[in-house]
């Protein structure tokens, strides 16, 4: 007798895959029978209230994130009937999936804590194994810490990103398919066949990428090879008084930039600007500068050139100090002359420590929507484009079709098709680039 009761002490608690299915089949059932009843009854309170509460709402929501609504908002017998809001259910829809994977992801740690506890129980023969459980307290406490960031990040970034990336594939646009008066419906890619087939779309958007490559290309390579022009200059020996030349013109840099782009607006303007009215006093014809198509890109790269120049200049500055003079003296002794030297020696340290900086200075001139929109507003009128201008690059572009003319399902096509190029475009460039290369 002595000994089936010390063989019943000895047995462990609790199979582990016995107190996994417990949970999994109902939240709290294997830590109860692994007799932490607390920590059950908690789990099998949070089962309950999700149940009875929480389901039936995420069911609601993640129904309407599918038909996007069954009414739109009538009036019947004179009076006003507030139907479904497709956009609000989307939204609300996209929230119920998160939730929903966040409820899932509980249940399986759930069903894992009670495997895990088992499992311990029985290698201990019913006590305690300190390290697995630290293990787990501490896995457990940088899950808590991630959670805020993660939570922010998730409303910030993931759900507004999959609003515009869902949005592309309904019908809404003005006037049909406005809520809440009418319903927004699932289109497939009929946006995107629209975008590429029909003649006004697809002329209006290759014409806007080609001058927005062309710009963010010429306005990258201008600003460089120019701040590396006036950053060989400062740097020369024969130069004196560097440091008053390197603030002369750094001061353009410091100057904020949108006091700077309306500036030049004054100053360019064809009837009232400073520029032509003393154009007009030498006896020179005034220039078209915002009314032209072909004046306009000019003037626009004129500008940011102005304004971003001094940065590139700065940056450069030092990496020119930074290259050894070995390197210029031994070159010297080989016979090689200032353009080998420049071409051998100085261009490839320039490059080596600028290639990121240029790669992200492409995306953002790809899409430099506020000296655009605020030198030109996209202009001048091109008739044979669809809501844009001659100088609109594919964010104005974006802009105009959103608060302007209600084309909301366009948009988010084109800022799709858009961000597949600068990622494009960028992973090649730094899959090339020598900085991010790691060496021995």
């Amino acid at each position: 007798m002595k000994s089936n009761v010390t063989t019943m002490a000895n047995r462990p608690l609790s199979r582990p895959w016995t107190a996994a299915v417990l949970s999994a089949a109902c939240a709290g059932g294997g830590q109860l029978l692994n007799r932490q009843y607390a920590k059950g009854a908690l789990f099998l309170s949070f089962y309950a209230i999700g149940v009875a509460f929480i389901l039936p709402r995420l069911y609601e929501a993640i129904r309407g994130l599918i038909t996007l609504g069954d009414e739109p908002t009538r009036i019947v017998n004179g009076a006003l009937v507030k139907g479904d809001h497709s956009i609000f259910m989307m939204i609300d829809g996209l929230i119920a999936l998160f939730v929903a994977a966040g409820l899932v992801w509980l249940h399986v740690l759930n069903a894992v804590d009670a495997y895990r506890q088992a499992a311990c129980k029985s290698a201990a023969s019913g006590g305690r194994a300190p390290g697995v459980r630290l293990a787990a307290r501490e896995g457990r406490t940088a899950l808590l810490l991630l959670l805020p960031a993660f939570v922010l990040v998730l409303f910030v970034s993931v759900i507004p990103m999959l609003f515009n990336i869902l949005t592309a594939f309904t019908d809404y646009s003005s006037p049909n398919h406005i809520p809440d008066r009418s319903l927004v419906n699932w289109i497939g890619w009929g946006t995107f066949v629209r975008l590429f087939t029909e003649p006004a779309w697809y002329s209006t958007f290759t014409g806007i990428l080609l001058w927005n490559v062309v710009w963010a290309a010429l306005s990258t390579l201008t600003v460089f090879f120019g701040g590396l022009l006036v950053a060989l200059m400062i740097n020369h020996p024969k130069v004196r008084f560097k440091k008053l030349w390197r603030t002369t013109f750094i001061l353009p840099w410091a100057f904020p930039a949108f006091i700077a782009i309306l500036v030049f607006r004054l100053l360019f303007n064809g009837a009232l600007g400073p520029i032509n009215g003393l154009l007009e006093q030498i006896g020179l014809p005034a220039v078209p500068w915002l009314a032209d198509p072909t004046m306009a890109k000019v003037t626009i790269l004129l500008v940011h050139f102005w304004i971003s120049m001094p940065f590139l200049m700065a940056l450069q500055s030092g990496i020119l100090t930074t290259i050894p003079k070995d390197l210029y003296e031994a070159a010297e002794v080989d016979g090689a002359g200032g353009r080998a030297k420049f071409s051998r020696i100085t261009m490839p340290h320039v490059l080596l420590a600028t290639s990121p900086i240029l790669i992200m200075q492409f995306a953002s001139n790809f899409n430099n929507f506020n000296l655009i929109y605020m030198l030109t507003d996209g202009g001048p009128a091109n008739p044979a484009y669809f809501f844009a201008g001659s100088t609109d690059i594919l964010l104005s572009w974006i802009y105009k079709m959103t608060l302007e003319q209600n084309q909301f399902n366009m948009a988010s096509a084109v800022s799709i098709v858009m961000f597949v190029l600068i990622a494009s475009i960028s992973v090649l460039n730094y899959s090339r680039t020598q900085s991010f290369k790691e060496k021995d």
